[in-house]
């Protein structure tokens, strides 16, 4: 009986980061939607002192998947093994690790390990999964070096808000509005258009241009994980020009007299565009409140549309 065909392969970069902050990096999966591009949303199974269970939901091959994985923690030798638990098709199995190498005390090399098949060691899957495996490792790393470089300046460029409404309704009934995001063009003023895909239960794309107060259309395009009838996470990956990343979570609190609906948001300013966009005096300040006002708009219309639906509905 022939041995099933598992690749080994390795990618790696250097950085001028210390190896320990390299390491706290990744081991914080959290942040990961805001550091890797890949990266879609993450969520604890299980989690111990150094070992742990997560599901990843992210894209390969320009399609979105998830997969569950076991990860070992070892912050004395800078290293961290995963293996995926239950992978995506074409997927048979997968697993690799981290290793974090000390060069100098303010520098450090990063070496990604893979090992993988594919199912029934068909060609085309393991063809896939190469190609899927080479660009994603490459925009991990290089996503990872820009992070981790950038810490200090993107600590002015990054930032988060939320807002909330309260509702007299039910959760199922909110999350529903948000969740069926397909007929947002007929729902809400501010969505000109919708392309909505869902071909696997909670794990949507949602592709919509939206007017803007100056009457101009932005086109977006997120990756969407939905979680009935409590959250739905989401991370843009077409983007208006003064933003290099935004990702964002709608929840959904249930009480004895209602339910608390919330949207939340991450952003990461693009600079390069802010003297394009608001002029040659404007400052990062500009951009951000810009942006804040921008985003904020549409999530509070939103919010009180999906007030009026669940109210309505009960």
């Amino acid at each position: 009986m022939a041995h099933p065909e598992l690749r080994e392969v390795e990618h790696g970069i250097t950085v001028e980061a210390p190896a320990a902050a390299v390491y706290r990096l990744i081991a914080e999966v959290e942040n990961w939607p805001r550091i890797f591009p890949p990266t879609l949303h993450v969520d604890h199974v299980e989690r111990g002192a150094d070992e742990e269970r997560i599901r990843i939901w992210a894209t390969a091959g320009g399609e979105a998947k998830s997969w569950t994985s076991r990860r070992t923690l070892d912050a004395e030798k800078l290293r961290i093994t995963f293996r995926q638990e239950v992978s995506a098709p074409p997927v048979a199995a997968m697993g690799g690790a981290w290793i974090i190498e000390p060069l100098s005390g303010t520098a450090s090399r990063i070496r990604l390990l893979h090992d993988y098949r594919a199912i029934d060691d068909d060609p085309k899957g393991l063809k896939w999964i190469d190609e899927a495996v080479d660009r994603n490792s490459r925009s991990e790393l290089a996503a990872l070096k820009t992070n981790i470089e950038l810490a200090h300046a993107t600590e002015e460029l990054t930032f988060s808000f939320e807002d909330s409404v309260r509702i007299e309704g039910s959760a199922k009934d909110a999350f529903d509005f948000i969740n069926e995001a397909g007929r947002w063009a007929e729902r809400l003023p501010h969505v000109a258009s919708v392309r909505f895909a869902e071909d696997t239960p909670g794990l949507q794309v949602l592709e919509m241009d939206t007017r803007a107060k100056d009457g101009s259309v932005h086109t977006t395009k997120s990756y969407r994980v939905a979680f009935p009838h409590q959250k739905i996470v989401y991370k843009q990956i077409t983007l208006p020009a003064l933003m290099t990343l935004h990702t964002g979570c709608w929840t959904f609190t249930e009480d004895e007299g209602g339910v608390t609906a919330s949207s939340q948001h991450t952003v990461v300013l693009n600079t390069a565009n802010i003297a394009r966009v608001l002029g040659s005096g404007a400052s990062v300040a500009d951009a951000r409140e810009y942006v804040r006002g921008a985003l904020r708009t549409n999530s509070r219309a939103t919010l009180g549309h999906a007030k009026h639906y669940a109210e309505s509905t009960r």
